[in-house]
């Protein structure tokens, strides 16, 4: 029997309740999709926002969004690079086509970027959804790129069915003031990985792993090393 500890895809949950530090969400709610071009497997590539800020927080997103510079990794001018491959910016921009044909908003991007003499290159422009419901294949569907959709909660009930809503499980983040509210929040998010008022932090000493068809195992701290161990039990008789 082979031993496997997998890490997979995730669809993760960026929280924003109401009462959050408003540019320190969209600071996070920005480094959570598009750091690495949204090519991380945790990827807060849904952004769930209280119906209340909706209109302002989206605004205020892609006002932001479209001001990213995108460019080589090599130039240090860049703030978002290119997409790793052919392929993968085949499927992405396909991801994109599919959100307009399922009735998405699309606010911001939704284009390859081919001026400059990016035209060789796999960039495409950070791009984001609103107006999306449960059942839509961009909210449900990992894409592995630059793109967020946008879904809108009355109230902390709704918020956590909605984040706990794909078959995913990777992580998820909390955006609020009220600390009671945030651990009451995360501790029912169906996650392997979470934070309060920060977004993608990694500790060597703190397990990494996933819940749901996110994978099965850990990596990291000592969790991570009992993955290549194996317990024995022992008895003497004296």
């Amino acid at each position: 029997m082979k031993k496997i500890s997998l890490e997979l895809g995730g669809k993760s949950p960026n929280i924003i309740f109401a009462d959050t530090d408003f540019e320190t969400a969209v600071d996070y709610a920005l480094f959570g999709i598009y750091c690495g071009s949204g090519q991380v497997c945790s990827a807060g590539s849904r952004i769930l926002v209280e119906e209340s800020i909706k209109d302002k927080f989206i605004t205020r997103f892609v006002e932001r969004a479209n001001k990213i510079k995108v460019g080589p990794g090599g130039d240090p001018a860049s703030e978002m690079g290119p997409l790793v491959s052919q392929e993968q910016l085949d499927k992405v921009l396909k991801y994109i086509e599919i959100g307009k044909e399922e009735g998405a908003k699309l606010v911001c991007g939704g284009d390859r970027i081919t001026d400059n003499g990016y035209d060789n290159g796999y960039f495409v422009a950070p791009t984001a959804f609103a107006d999306t419901t449960p059942d839509m294949r961009i909210v449900q569907e990992e894409i592995f790129g630059p793109v967020v959709v946008f879904q809108t909660f009355k109230d902390e009930a709704e918020a956590i069915k909605l984040a706990n809503g794909t078959k995913y499980g990777l992580a998820g983040g909390v955006f609020t003031q009220d600390a009671a509210k945030a651990m009451r929040v995360i501790k029912k998010v169906r996650a392997g990985i979470t934070w309060v008022n920060t977004y993608h932090g990694t500790y060597n000493e703190a397990p990494w792993h996933g819940y749901k068809q996110s994978g099965i195992g850990s990596s990291l701290g000592t969790y991570g090393l009992d993955e290549f161990l194996e317990t024995k039990s022992k008895s003497t008789l004296t």
